[in-house]
């Protein structure tokens, strides 16, 4: 399928990374798409694996988690709590990265994702909030972007289909 095209990413400060992409469906769906847990399983690996695990407690003060086999037949997982759902337009929650050391409380990862819609096209942005530059720096290396892009067009194909 065609795609709307590659997301963006920036840095806009030494704690944040900003990602933004267009997707050919309305706000709707891709919200659906990205939090009902049969539809996270179909896109979150991209092509890189298969989802194991996607448990969605989709409320503020739910958890979630995601657990990936990776075609390196090894698990990747993350998992977090939402702290603000505002249906269709944002979501705001910690994400935490389970190959690494549990961070200190108020040192979590933040994710606040927020929907926007122009002419049945939806602007998806995720603001990701490091509690430092060393940890913003790490994400960034650790081949986050590329992951993304395919997921984002996994992403895409689905909302469409919905």
């Amino acid at each position: 399928m065609t795609h709307s095209g590659k997301a963006k990413v920036t840095l806009p400060t030494d704690e944040q990374i900003l990602i933004t992409r267009e997707f050919d469906a309305p706000k709707h769906l891709v919200f659906r798409a990205w939090t009902t847990p049969s539809l996270v399983q179909r896109w979150w690996a991209g092509v890189r694996g298969e989802m194991k695990v996607v448990d969605i407690d989709f409320r503020v003060g739910g958890k979630w988690r995601y657990v990936m086999l990776a075609h390196g037949n090894f698990d990747v997982a993350f998992h977090g709590e939402f702290s603000e759902i505002v249906p269709n337009e944002r979501i705001v929650t910690t994400e935490i990265y389970e190959g690494a050391p549990e961070p200190a409380p108020g040192q979590e990862v933040i994710n606040t994702i927020t929907f926007h819609e122009h002419s049945s096209r939806t602007q998806l942005s995720l603001l990701v909030q490091c509690p430092n530059k060393e940890v913003r720096d790490l994400i960034g290396s650790s081949g986050m972007e590329e992951g993304m892009q395919e997921q984002m067009d996994v992403l895409e194909d689905l909302a469409r289909s919905l």
